[in-house]
């Protein structure tokens, strides 16, 4: 199988590198592409820096990893998986693995998650996907258990490449030292940590990240991966909906 490892932390994110280890550990032709800078919450945009429909790409060394090719890209993660599988790194990728995440994705709110943008692009353009996320909470650690991320994620790529062309799965795992197996999981209509919008007063508007007090629903991703259990998703790309009469 050939890989394609991208993130939206950046190209200089240790669970980027994890990620790849993990691949080439694994056996399969890996290829790093990612963005040059943070592109996180950016969905599955298609945006890049080049303001004359150039996009920079730089040929990196990452530690650990000698051999294998990797690119930072001044784009986006949807973005750079388009360009991917259109041949910009080598052959098209087989399986795309996106992360590891400094942050959860679940809920309905990976719609906006760059990570899982970019497995859903991966679908789109036939490539089975695996988007892989740590829940570090909203006081990161200084040093987040990636191995633990990784070792959980390897569980399931011999099932992802089984998987027909398009399969997209989203994993969480909690940050500890180790973790037990995924629990597939239901998309919880929020998280415990949300985005809230608030007006400043002078005209602008910021963000700010707030715990959400509740009840999460059972067997959904938010409520188990609360309770120290990871979590995988399967998600389905964009489609129409057949039960809207128009």
């Amino acid at each position: 199988m050939r890989a394609l490892i991208t993130n939206d932390d950046g190209i200089g994110s240790a669970g980027l590198v994890a990620l790849a280890k993990a691949a080439v550990g694994h056996g399969w032709s890996v290829v790093v592409a990612a963005p040059a800078v943070e592109a996180s919450g950016t969905s599955a945009g298609l945006s890049g820096a080049g303001g004359d429909g150039r996009i920079a790409v730089d040929r990196r060394d990452l530690p650990g990893l000698p051999g294998v090719p990797a690119h930072a890209v001044a784009a986006h993660p949807g973005l750079i998986v388009l360009a991917a599988a259109q041949g910009a790194f080598g052959d098209p990728p087989d399986v795309v693995l996106s992360g590891v995440n400094h942050g959860a994705n679940v809920g309905r709110a990976v719609l906006h998650s760059g990570t899982v943008g970019a497995a859903l692009t991966a679908s789109l353009n036939g490539a089975r996907a695996l988007a892989v996320s740590l829940d570090v909470g909203l006081e990161p650690p200084l040093r987040p258990h990636w191995d633990t991320a990784v070792a959980v994620a390897a569980t399931l790529f011999d099932r992802l490449a089984g998987l027909p062309p398009g399969a997209v799965l989203n994993l969480n795992v909690p940050d500890r030292a180790e973790a037990g197996p995924p629990q597939r999981a239901g998309l919880a209509e929020f998280g415990t940590v949300r985005t809230r919008v608030e007006h400043t007063g002078d005209g602008a508007i910021s963000l700010a990240a707030v715990v959400v007090e509740g009840e999460l629903p059972p067997d959904s991703d938010a409520r188990l991966l609360a309770e120290g259990h990871p979590t995988v998703t399967a998600l389905r790309s964009v489609t129409e909906d057949p039960g809207v009469r128009l």
